[in-house]
């Protein structure tokens, strides 16, 4: 029998990254549940494995260097390999943003976050992402880092909030998500952007209008793309979403 495919969520301890690792467990797949907090990991990989799903906790702080290693290590060491990687974490910085109240440092926790921890541990598993035969890279995004969804004419209505520091911050990870893509042009990995819809989730106060499950569909759909699917691309269940 051939080894099960093996994934990474970061940010799977709840909400969206915890349905994502669930939804792809329901495949059979072997998924590592990515969490800097201990306690709040493990309680999940438990809830994880009581329904059926072959989970395994990895200790991983995206903001932190050699957390993003030590994570990598561990799942050579689980699995020799990593098919996919669907980078879920992130943090909104707390609300209002307005641009001309914000203060800079706040930009700057959420861009380390949401856009410098994707780069770090997409470049520490990718090692691990060239072993497998169809590795594919899931960047969680939002639509309110669509620039064009952003800038409605007059009487249009935009997507989000003025939020100066997480918008942008989705923006920069849908331009990342493009370089990856033409980096790896020519290779058998699929990178691409989704975007869960307004989820009800911690992130947004539980205001949204979509369940978490819902929100795990277009992740789910992604790491699954066959050989010859998109890549460079940034969707959503309805279809592509403009830059």
């Amino acid at each position: 029998m051939s080894e099960p495919t093996t994934a990474l969520v970061t940010g799977a301890n709840k909400g969206i990254g915890y349905e994502i690792a669930a939804g792809l467990g329901a495949l059979g797949w072997s998924v590592g549940v990515g969490a800097r907090d201990d306690q709040r990991r493990e309680a999940a990989v438990e809830k994880l494995r009581a329904a059926g799903v072959d989970a395994f906790g990895v200790p991983l702080d995206v903001t932190d260097d050699a957390s993003a290693t030590a994570a990598a290590r561990l799942i050579e060491e689980q699995a020799g390999r990593l098919d996919v990687l669907v980078n879920n974490a992130g943090i909104t910085g707390g609300m209002p943003q307005e641009p001309t109240r914000v203060d800079p440092a706040t930009i700057r926790t959420v861009v380390e976050t949401n856009v410098i921890g994707v780069i770090r541990v997409t470049n520490a598993m990718m090692p691990l992402l060239r072993r497998s035969a169809s590795p594919r890279i899931v960047n969680m995004s939002s639509s309110v880092g669509s620039l064009t969804r952003q800038s409605g004419t007059a009487g249009e209505q935009t997507t989000g909030p003025v939020a100066v520091a997480y918008a942008p911050s989705k923006t920069f990870l849908n331009a990342v998500t493009l370089q990856y893509a033409r980096e790896l042009s020519g290779t058998n990995i699929l990178v691409n952007a989704g975007c869960p819809g307004f989820v009800a989730t911690d992130l947004n106060g539980f205001r949204g209008v979509r369940t978490p499950e819902q929100g795990a569909a277009i992740a789910i759909r992604l790491a699954t793309l066959p050989d010859d699917g998109p890549t460079g691309t940034f969707f959503e269940d309805a279809g592509v979403v403009p830059w």
